[in-house]
């Protein structure tokens, strides 16, 4: 074997090994339990979000399902000009949580968080326990109230409290899946045996 491909096969040898998460999604989305036991760094992060902000572990799972699919660097879509030329993504949301740059960049100076990357489960649900806290506080929505959470998440506080989303059926219909889901979340979660993860 040439000392190239020798070089070759032990840098894809490194590769392979990984240092950090699986940016894939769990496979079983609609199973709260098989999620958590999936990727039992998961729930580390969930509860330790909830232990800090107070945002139900259930909630925090159905805004991720929603946003990314739990894919650690979801992006969103290009843009494309004429229907083929790429202008760009259609906005700067990515990771777990899909926080925008300058959400991101308030919540890393409010929070001292200077390392916290959002491919990055436990950075993500933490900075959404801290946005929803905001919405409790701003907005008075209940930290548990998945729906009117994640109407304030993709509205922002402001767009919320002007009740923007009334003109965006389509986002009142995707709130009630969020608030579905976390209700279905919920549920299968109280039958998990938590304490084995």
């Amino acid at each position: 074997m040439s000392k190239t491909l020798r070089a070759m096969a032990i840098v894809l040898l490194v590769a392979s090994c990984g240092g950090g998460a699986d940016p894939s999604a769990p496979r079983q989305l609609d199973d709260a339990c098989t999620i958590l036991k999936e990727r039992p760094e998961y729930y580390k992060a969930f509860r330790a979000a909830e232990r800090r902000w107070g945002v139900p572990v259930h909630v925090q799972m159905a805004t991720i399902h929603q946003e990314s699919k739990f894919v650690a660097d979801a992006r969103t879509p290009f843009k494309y000009a004429l229907g083929v030329i790429p202008m760009g993504r259609q906005s700067s949301a990515f990771g777990y949580s899909q926080a925008l740059d300058a959400t991101w960049e308030e919540y890393v100076k409010a929070n001292g968080k200077h390392r916290a990357q959002r491919d990055r489960i436990e950075d993500a649900s933490d900075f959404m326990g801290w946005y929803m806290t905001l919405t409790r506080d701003r907005n008075g929505v209940a930290l548990h109230d998945a729906r009117n959470q994640y109407l304030a998440y993709h509205e922002g506080h402001t767009g919320f409290s002007r009740q923007t989303y009334n003109s965006k059926a389509w986002l009142v219909g995707v709130a009630g899946k969020v608030d579905a889901r976390a209700q279905m979340y919920e549920q299968q979660i109280a039958g998990c045996r938590l304490s084995r993860w």
